[in-house]
């Protein structure tokens, strides 16, 4: 069967942003599976990198990442896909101090170098016939050096370029990096299980109350989308639902 390769910067970013498309091509046969990038736990976090935790609600003893590993975990059962993990830090335990910092600039010493040699291997070893991956809508520096490093490795498989939800929808993340690249592709709108990518987003709990606030307003959100995913199409893809 041919292998869906969705690259995620975060644990929730493919479920949020291509949840419907990735349960329809599951059940089309499709082997899928999501790779999150920056998944890793980090003992004795502090200062801005603990409020992430504690403003959810989480004790500062909890292993906040085990505990999101396990949503995703979850989210992937649903989805119908199989998911990895790679030991890459998020941004908060990479020197960036506040949620504005989050949507600024990069730092100087945060490099794609080390994202693009973890991808590197996941591609060499799944050689997917089709990629899913951010647009880094809203410049989420995670997401930013996410698509650096997939740009980097000029891949040769089609690729699906997701619109990155919610951050799209936020108006306190209006950063569109990259747009000239976007522009430059064809959109389009994959067919996509509305019902299977809700059940999957629910299961991210610790995330509902930040980007929602709570399970009613996720249901509402969706609901805008009508459960339509836009992405950008770079190269021939292999949906013959998507041909034109």
């Amino acid at each position: 069967m041919p292998t869906a390769l969705a690259i995620s910067p975060h644990l929730d970013d493919a479920a949020f942003s291509a949840g419907g498309t990735l349960a329809w091509l599951a059940q089309q046969g499709w082997d899928v599976v999501v790779v999150t990038v920056f998944t890793a736990t980090v003992p004795s976090p502090a200062g801005f990198a603990l409020r992430c935790q504690t403003d959810k609600g989480l004790p500062t003893e909890a292993d906040y990442m085990a505990i999101r590993r396990a949503e995703d975990e979850a989210a992937g059962a649903v989805l119908g896909a199989r998911v990895l993990h790679l030991p890459l830090r998020e941004a908060p335990h990479r020197g960036y101090q506040s949620p504005a910092a989050l949507f600024g600039p990069l730092r100087a010493d945060d490099r794609p170098e080390p994202v693009a040699a973890a991808l590197r291997l996941q591609l060499a070893d799944y050689r997917p016939a089709l990629i899913l991956a951010p647009q880094a809508l809203g410049g989420h520096v995670d997401h930013v050096l996410t698509v650096q490093a997939l740009l980097s490795l000029s891949l040769s498989p089609p690729v699906l370029w997701w619109q990155d939800f919610p951050y799209l929808r936020r108006a306190d993340t209006p950063r569109r990096p990259f747009s000239d690249f976007w522009n430059s592709l064809p959109e389009c709108a994959p067919p996509t299980d509305p019902a299977r990518k809700h059940r999957a987003c629910a299961a991210y709990a610790t995330q509902l109350g930040y980007q929602f606030d709570g399970p009613e307003g996720l249901a509402r959100a969706l609901a805008e989308t009508g459960g339509a995913e836009q992405m950008r199409l770079q190269g021939q893809s292999p949906l013959p639902e998507l041909a034109e």
